[in-house]
């Protein structure tokens, strides 16, 4: 009986997980050194946007970040790729395809902003996929929820 009501109670919360995830809200615990020094030049996304193999190879090559040099000492670089790792979303649908590092190149992100008109991307306030903010307006807190959502115009 005590088994059975442990399980039901993991089945419970992992189906709360699922909905925050669904939901929209991706806010992972916080991370003081992930949000200043990742967010000091884009918004700090979370974790869960990536695959863990995403994430560590993104932390292994900061001095080649999408052609900007992010280098970070190696204490910093430890705490923060651990941490990502530790809240990664799931390999299925957060890998990139094609071996890429991309968040906009995930079978998530790729379902999610299937209705998105091709000239949304090209707005001067939206300018690339990754600019997140642009649309979800609460997107630096981790709330990517539809409510939030404003498309420029």
């Amino acid at each position: 009986m005590r088994l059975r009501h442990v399980a039901s109670l993991a089945a419970g919360l992992g189906a709360l997980a699922h909905e925050a995830t669904a939901g929209g809200r991706l806010a992972a615990p916080p991370n003081e050194r992930w949000k200043a020094e990742c967010g000091s030049c884009h918004i700090a996304y979370p974790p869960r946007l990536l695959a863990r193999e995403a994430w560590h190879r993104i932390m292994s090559g900061l001095d080649r970040h999408f052609g900007m040099d992010a280098s970070l000492d190696a204490p910093a670089v430890a705490e923060i790729e651990a941490w990502l790792e530790r809240h990664s979303g799931p390999s299925a649908r957060a890998q990139p395809s094609a071996g890429g590092l991309r968040i906009s190149e995930t079978p998530w992100f790729l379902h999610e902003h299937d209705e998105v008109p091709p000239q949304s991307w090209k707005h001067p306030a939206v300018r690339s996929p990754a600019n997140c903010g642009a649309c979800h307006t609460t997107a630096d807190q981790g709330d990517f929820r539809e409510r939030n959502i404003r498309i420029p115009r």
